[in-house]
């Protein structure tokens, strides 16, 4: 007789528990005064730096090489800024029954967020879909997304987030212009960037935990974490489940339904059901200000949520009968972005 295997637990991401550390830490040790203002600039600092990578990171060649596929992209980013925005909206007739306000805000501005690059990548991969559509579907997104985020949260949260002109403007300044520089800036240290990736990486993930350690920190020194009760966390989880099975079924059977094949459904099932937490933490820091702690956390609790059933997806792709031979599925190799967005 075979012996049992246990079933495999989904895959936790190990910076998920480095940010949940980070999260600890600004709860036993909150930046106050002289070290809030310190932390604070260090923060607008690392988002420019962060966006300035992510600009010398992007190949032009590949972004162009991938526009010839214009109704896939057009489909991921009708799900990453137009369906995924109408269910957010649908969502407030969930407050005050599941959801409390700034949690609903929070939710909102998760489903406002471009989709992830490297983790659509690795799954589309593993998938064996089309990797090349994959990766061209989150660069434009993560473009898109740096000028149709703040928009969108200017028109959708009104004055909830203190949005106005000058939030526009501050967005443009802080992340579009970095992001421009570094692509301005490619010819030259493209290849830098190319060979030090990894220790770029941890540049790049250190910056996201330092705007998360204050974020929280004046989450915690405003006391705003006695409005969130353990039943508010759970009712959030159960919403944001919802959020994400909806769009897992409809981006694979709605790509179905618009003719694309199956290699193609792939990278528009995770491209398209995806969003990205390297790109929200540092918009919702410039957009929320001291409130950010609130609106980032549906997006970082939903982040691990669509990791975790994204890897089990995946790998059941994989095994499918119609799956193409990974040679196949996988004509190109990639060094786009990095750590698991």
């Amino acid at each position: 007789m075979k012996r049992l295997r246990r079933p495999r637990r989904p895959p936790i991401d190990p910076y998920v528990l480095l940010l949940l550390g980070t999260v600890g830490l600004a709860a036993l040790l909150p930046a106050r005064g002289a070290g809030a203002d310190v932390a604070s600039g260090a923060s607008t600092a690392a988002i420019a730096f962060l966006f300035f990578l992510y600009g010398a990171r992007l190949s032009t060649r590949e972004a162009m090489d991938g526009v010839r596929h214009w109704r896939l992209h057009v489909t991921v980013l009708a799900c990453t800024f137009v369906v995924f925005p109408l269910l957010g909206l649908a969502s407030r007739g969930l407050v005050p029954v599941l959801l409390t306000d700034p949690l609903q805000q929070g939710l909102l501005f998760l489903t406002l967020v471009p989709s992830t690059i490297q983790s659509s990548i690795a799954f589309t991969s593993l998938a064996r879909g089309n990797v090349p559509a994959a990766i061209c579907a989150g660069s434009f997104s993560s473009l898109v997304g740096i000028v149709v985020t703040p928009l969108l949260a200017a028109a959708l949260l009104g004055g909830g987030g203190g949005f106005s002109a000058d939030s526009v403007v501050k967005i443009v300044l802080q992340l579009l212009v970095p992001f421009v520089a570094g692509q301005l800036l490619r010819r030259w240290i493209g290849g830098f960037v190319s060979r030090h990736k990894k220790v770029l990486g941890l540049v790049d993930r250190g910056s996201i935990l330092l705007v998360v350690y204050t974020a929280f920190s004046a989450g915690m020194v405003q006391g705003i974490w006695h409005k969130v009760s353990p039943a508010r966390l759970a009712g959030l989880l159960v919403v944001e489940a919802v959020l994400l099975t909806v769009m897992l079924l409809l981006t694979w059977y709605g790509a179905k339904a618009l003719g694309f094949g199956r290699a193609d459904r792939i990278a528009v099932q995770f491209a398209g059901s995806k969003k990205s937490l390297a790109a929200g933490l540092p918009m919702a820091s410039v957009l929320f200000g001291a409130q950010a702690s609130l609106a980032v956390l549906p997006l970082m609790l939903f982040h691990q949520m669509q990791l975790m059933v994204c890897a089990v997806i995946a790998k059941r792709r994989s095994h499918d009968p119609e799956a193409v031979a990974p040679d196949d599925a996988t004509p190109a190799r990639t060094t786009t972005g990095s750590g698991s967005r």
